[in-house]
């Protein structure tokens, strides 16, 4: 059972969370952490992977393959810088302490070597699944520092202060004072979730695809460069903190990379409109055409924007009018006169004489009128 304290609050913890009873496995707080940060990150991908342009089945499907590469991955990195190779055989059982030992730079690493290798396979955006996943980093890294706390690690050095900082058994144990001492998990965990909800902002006015994993590195770069100079446990290269040096100049770069690329898309954003000192003379396509069956002068352009004045939302090209009649169709024709010759003008057969209406008329009169006719 551990004591630790921080900023005068006590706690009693034991780094094993449970034993599994038929393998006599020891589960530890410490993975139960990091696990934990590493599905929130998995779920905030599958959830928002598609708004930031990757199908959420590539996303699960790299990350089952990446996870344990990412893990060996870190293992790699701190093993290099803390014994050098010489201690790759010790790498599985981390000198008699088991498999303990990782550095967060070797696992990042490793995910960006995942993805181009997935990309062969998927064909999909790789700055795109760079945003993702420097999202979920910061995810994981926020939770999973907190396994730090438990394991009385990455602190670093005296405070001077008897309230502000962090002790333990351990740690008063290795510094060899109970003094307390800068809680850089803390730092860092603030700081990484913090910087999860300013890069999660900004990934919904995202103006290029890798514009986040750039921001990534300008917001972790610079934290982890300052933090790493009060940490008693640095990986060291000679005299140089290793994660500090990276760390700035994965900071610098990354600020300039998203400079020159912000002032590129912003210079391409312009559209440039031609200034004209007069107009153009008319020509013969632009003057009004007179339509023959309408007897009416059009412009040859305007009827594309004019509208209907019995619809006004339906363009007046799309209405069929009716064309006029002209002045002889409308007039009402004349009766007509019958031929001289008693021929009937409309059926041209002839009519009815003066000589044969009068024999018609004495031949009824003689009848004594005519009669209806009964059936």
């Amino acid at each position: 059972m551990n004591t630790i304290i921080l900023f005068g609050i006590t706690f009693h913890l034991d780094p094993v969370a449970f034993t599994l009873p038929l393998l006599n496995w020891k589960i530890y707080w410490y993975g139960i952490i990091i696990a934990l940060g590493v599905l929130l990150a998995l779920w905030y991908g599958m959830k928002n992977g598609e708004r930031l342009g990757m199908n959420p089945d590539h996303i699960f499907n790299t990350f089952v393959v990446t996870l344990p590469c990412c893990i060996l991955g870190a293992r790699a990195y701190y093993i290099i810088f803390d014994s050098g190779l010489a201690g790759f055989k010790h790498f599985f059982t981390g000198g008699g302490q088991g498999f303990s030992g990782l550095a967060i730079y070797g696992g990042i690493i490793m995910a960006a070597v995942c993805i181009l290798v997935f990309w062969r396979v998927y064909k999909f955006s790789v700055p795109a699944a760079l945003d993702i996943t420097a999202l979920g980093l910061l995810i994981g890294q926020g939770i999973g520092r907190w396994g730090n706390f438990v394991n009385q690690e990455a602190y670093g050095t005296f405070t001077g202060s008897s309230f502000f900082g962090m002790t333990g058994n351990r740690i008063a144990e290795e510094m060899g004072s109970t003094a307390l001492v800068h809680p850089c998990f803390l730092y860092e965990s603030v700081w990484c979730i913090a910087g999860f909800f300013v890069l999660h902002h900004f990934s919904k006015k995202r103006v290029f695809r890798g514009q986040i994993a750039l921001m990534y590195g300008v917001w972790y770069g610079f934290e982890r460069c300052l933090v790493e100079l009060l940490r008693t446990d640095s990986l060291m290269w000679g005299p140089i903190r290793v994660s500090s040096l990276l760390s700035g100049v994965v900071c610098v770069g990354s600020a300039i990379a998203l400079w020159v690329l912000l002032k590129k898309r912003k210079e391409s954003a312009q559209v440039y409109v031609p200034q004209f000192a007069a107009e153009e003379p008319a020509t013969a396509e632009s003057t009004p055409q007179a339509d023959p069956a309408v007897g009416l002068a059009e412009p040859a352009d305007s009827t594309a924007n004019s509208t209907n004045p019995a619809d006004p939302t339906r363009p007046a090209s799309l209405t069929k009018t009716a064309p006029r009649r002209e002045e002889n169709e409308l007039k009402p024709e004349a009766p007509a006169e019958p031929a001289e010759n008693g021929l009937d003008p409309a059926k041209n057969e002839p009519g009815p004489t003066p000589e044969s209406a009068a024999t018609v008329q004495d031949a009824e009169n003689q009848n004594g009128g005519s009669q209806p006719c009964k059936s």
